[in-house]
């Protein structure tokens, strides 16, 4: 067998969950018709034995050596093609939902890529994480279950063929009991669809606000809220319980229909043979193959059954990877003749970033803040830089140009040079002054190729945040956007910082979304924003004295 490729080219039509499934059966169109064709010839074998059995015992019965020898045989190279075509099946069937899954995984890592820094504000971490568990299984089972489910319907009509022509009654039964089985099944499939849709939702929330609380659970301790989110937590984990019983009650009830309704098919057609052999209508040989069939269309029939939780299954999770699928920048990036330059703008609040200058931006609501500086570094849609849309611009050329640092970045785990300095740039000794975080690396005893923990857990919240300060003046991009940098560090750390960043970041762009005096001081240009919009701008004086809506925020005072 090949390889399972590396990745595909292009990413699938992400209109619907069923396309979605369609595009990954044609990505392993040849593995799953091999594996179509062995399934029908493994369950061929299967369904032709009883009827090979029942001419052996005829043969038998009526003293005939040789054809009862010449049965045996076929019986023997039957089992022995069974054999080979039911290991070989299940080789594909691996095969096949391994192939599945990691595609998913390929084109969902794709698309996260694409979408950068903004996949966390546009979709819970829940969500990614389930797609990653449990999306992936589910979805590789229902592209497995094509080849297992296809060779159980051959199954089942090879079996009613052979039955009409032995009696019509018995096979006008399986005719008629087939697709009332499959009826009844069907009936449970689709509450079941809902209530694991309904799960799913709730599981992904939930997981969300896990990883929410382990990142901020110093920050929860310190303010002393840790007791209401555990009990928030609780609550919910409680709600998602009741659910995921809800849903369990409805798979219970499809398990039970999976071996109840076949028990109660073989009952029927092996007590309508019994009767039919008493009254001479079929032979002895016929009766054991009639018990023969019902016994193996148990489990054919709860092939058909499984492939029906199963595709209902890969359904709910197809929705889910065809969500994050849907997700778009926005404009399709271009390639202008050559990098635009010019003012920075945000058309939406009248923000106006001039190069070359530190400019603050200050704003009664720190969500507006947070809304601003997604757009000026083009991770949300609406800024312009020198009149072109930054959607338009290509996100590898837009990145190295313009810098978002936010509080959210996290340092990764290794050594704390390759994280700070991965280009070996030469502007880390000068950045670590700017921040003042050489203490830092002091105090580790190997100093720069210390070892740092996962999320960097091993340094304080203040550490942490001029360690990311660190690493975004060495990047050393045009523009540099920087969200609250210093809210915290120490008062006496924040002023060293503040008078540093400006000599450090002289003749670039920087940006700095901050109500810190001691930062706001050391400052070229200051927009005072509220509901969003440019109310003043000037120096941080000269709004101190002009602006009393600017001192207040400022200042921290009680609005009266």
């Amino acid at each position: 067998m090949r390889r399972l490729p590396v990745a595909d080219p292009g990413l699938p039509d992400a209109r619907s969950a069923t396309r979605f499934l369609s595009w990954l059966v044609r990505r392993s169109r040849m593995t799953i018709v091999i594996g179509i064709v062995l399934s029908v010839a493994w369950m061929a074998c299967q369904s032709l034995v009883p009827a090979m059995v029942g001419r052996a015992i005829d043969a038998a019965a009526e003293e005939r050596g040789g054809a009862l020898l010449g049965w045996g045989l076929v019986l023997l190279v039957a089992g022995v093609v069974q054999a080979l075509t039911g290991i070989s099946r299940h080789r594909f069937s691996i095969y096949n939902w391994l192939g599945a899954s990691f595609r998913t995984v390929q084109v969902t890592v794709r698309q996260a890529n694409l979408l950068g820094s903004s996949l966390p504000r546009r979709l819970e971490t829940g969500e990614v994480v389930a797609i990653g568990t449990a999306d992936v299984t589910h979805i590789g089972g229902a592209v497995d279950v094509a080849s297992r489910g296809t060779g159980a319907v051959l199954a089942v009509s090879i079996v009613t063929l052979l039955l009409l022509h032995t009696s019509v009654p018995l096979g006008l039964v399986v005719l008629i009991g087939v697709p009332a089985l499959m009826a009844v099944v069907g009936g449970l499939i689709r509450p079941l669809h809902r209530r694991q849709q309904a799960y799913r939702e709730q599981q992904g929330r939930l997981t969300g606000q896990a990883a929410d609380l382990v990142t901020g659970l110093r920050v929860l301790r310190g303010v002393g809220g840790e007791a209401v989110m555990v009990a928030r937590y609780r609550a919910r984990s409680q709600a998602l319980r009741a659910a995921g019983v809800r849903t369990a009650t409805v798979e219970s009830l499809l398990e039970a229909a999976q071996v109840l309704l076949p028990g109660t098919f073989l009952v029927l057609v092996t007590w309508l043979g019994a009767r039919f052999a008493a009254d001479g209508r079929i032979t002895v040989g016929q009766l054991v193959s009639f018990y023969a069939y019902a016994a193996f269309l148990v489990a054919p029939l709860r092939q058909l059954t499984e492939s029906i939780d199963k595709v209902t299954r890969g359904h709910v999770s197809a929705r889910r990877v065809v969500k994050l699928l849907g997700l778009s920048r926005g404009t399709p990036p271009q390639s202008p003749a050559e990098r635009p330059s010019g003012d920075l703008t945000d058309p939406d609040s009248g923000v106006r970033v001039v190069p070359g200058l530190l400019t603050a931006i200050v704003t009664e609501d720190p969500a507006d803040t947070a809304r601003i500086a997604e757009r000026l570094g083009g991770y949300a849609a609406g800024a312009e830089l020198g009149g072109i849309p930054l959607g338009c611009l290509p996100p590898a050329g837009l990145r190295e140009h313009i810098l978002v640092a936010e509080n959210d970045a996290r340092l990764f785990s290794g050594r704390l040079r390759a994280d700070l300095d991965p280009d070996r740039g030469g502007r880390l000794d000068e950045a670590l002054e700017a921040a003042a975080a050489q203490d830092i690396v002091d105090g580790l005893p190997d100093g720069l190729d210390s070892v740092v923990a996962e999320r960097g857990r091993s340094f304080s919240g203040g550490q942490q945040q001029r360690l990311r300060l660190v690493r975004a003046l060495v990047a050393d991009p045009e523009i540099l956007i920087l969200v609250e940098p210093t809210n915290a560090v120490d008062a006496h750390t924040e002023a060293r910082i503040a008078e540093r960043l400006r000599a450090v970041r002289s003749g670039r762009t920087t940006v700095v979304c901050t109500s810190s005096p001691l930062v706001l001081g050391h400052t070229d240009r200051v927009l005072y924003l509220e509901r969003g919009r440019v109310a003043a701008a000037g120096t941080h004086h000269e709004l101190l004295d002009s602006e009393p809506r600017y001192a207040r925020v400022v200042l921290r005072e009680e609005q009266p």
